[in-house]
């Protein structure tokens, strides 16, 4: 995203707490994490989205397992402020800004011995087991901060921002975790690499053509998240950055080809990523996905539908190989992803 001159991100220590709740009813403050642990061939995301002036957080909860399964429990838990990251079963605790978090979550997770059955939602929530499940998770930032509110030189924020139909704030930042996963009578013992973002500020999932994105770890001093996004507008959007050392490097420019199977589902990817201070080639497999989707209906009947598909993948770049997730955000047009051909 360029940004106009003069205009800057800005990101303080406090944007790591709740922002005030916004006047749109679309208002939306949400925080993700994600962590995959090679040694144990298990990982997974995590995220709440308030969306208080509607009355309820969206609260998901998505661990891949090493036979392939997927255990997952999405709730819309209803809360009246957004006072806090607390809805679900789940928390999101800031111990320290820019250092430590802690992610928990206890309730239910639904089994998919076949994840793609998540297509049908009704039918997969009332045809698979559901088991009990506790999550406790400990993040430690290894990388510098990336992003903020892109803010104009008289520290306005700048209206034009082509990301606002998602949000207006977002950061991300590579991490590291340790904890467990407890599904069942089975324990996993959990420590690995991962991402987590921020955002606030309102959102339709609609508000995007498609975008392509690819948060990846390779080691605590090497990590890439790649960003290939078309707005409802048109406007394209490729970012991201390359973690070296205690360094980010922006990426400049950037091109995703994918493989895909029937449904349309990415199996494998290439990516090129070029900074200002070396260019990357990078291979994904896709080791397990789900499809998840979003719906919204027009004040004139008009039914939008947007999908997610959720790849625990594997990356490959430089000689080394890394874990971290393929997601891929399409509409529907026609029965068919809008973005497929790009």
């Amino acid at each position: 995203m360029e940004l106009p001159e003069g205009a800057y991100m800005k990101l303080s220590p406090e944007d790591e707490y709740m922002h005030p709740l916004g006047e749109a009813e679309n208002f939306n403050e949400s925080m993700y994490f994600n962590v995959y642990d090679p040694d144990g061939k298990v990982g997974g995301w995590f995220r709440i989205g308030n969306r208080a002036n509607e009355g309820y957080a969206e609260m998901t909860t998505c661990i891949y397992l090493p036979d392939g399964s997927v255990a997952f429990m999405f709730q819309r838990a209803n809360i009246s402020n957004n006072d806090a990251f607390k809805a679900g079963g789940m928390e999101f605790i800031v111990d320290e800004p820019y250092k430590t978090l802690t992610v928990k979550y206890s309730g239910e997770v639904l089994v998919l011995k076949n994840p793609h059955g998540m297509t049908n939602p009704s039918k997969a929530f009332k045809n698979n087991p559901k088991l009990p499940c506790t999550v406790e998770l400990n993040y430690r930032g290894v990388s510098p901060m990336y992003g903020g509110e892109p803010t104009l030189a008289d520290g306005s924020l700048w209206q034009d921002n082509p990301n606002n139909g998602l949000y207006v704030g977002h950061y991300e930042q590579h991490i590291a975790g340790t904890g467990t996963f407890v599904i069942g009578d089975q324990t996993y013992t959990i420590k690995g690499l991962g991402l987590r973002d921020h955002s606030w500020g309102p959102r339709y999932w609609q508000n995007v053509q498609f975008y392509r994105w690819l948060p990846m770890n390779f080691t605590e001093d090497f990590a890439i998240m790649c960003l290939n996004k078309t707005s409802a507008d048109g406007t394209k959007i490729v970012g991201g950055m390359v973690l070296n050392g205690d360094r980010y490097d922006l990426i400049r420019e950037a091109r995703i080809e994918t493989q895909w199977d029937e449904n349309y589902y990415q199996t494998s990817l290439k990516a090129w990523a070029k900074t200002d201070h070396a260019e990357y080639e990078i291979e994904g497999r896709v080791m397990s996905l789900i499809p998840l989707r979003n719906r919204r209906t027009l004040e004139d009947g008009t039914e939008l539908m947007t999908r997610i598909t959720e790849g625990m993948t594997e990356y490959r770049c430089n000689g080394m190989v890394g874990y971290g997730l393929s997601e891929y955000l399409d509409q529907i047009i026609d029965g068919k992803p809008n973005g497929i051909e790009s």
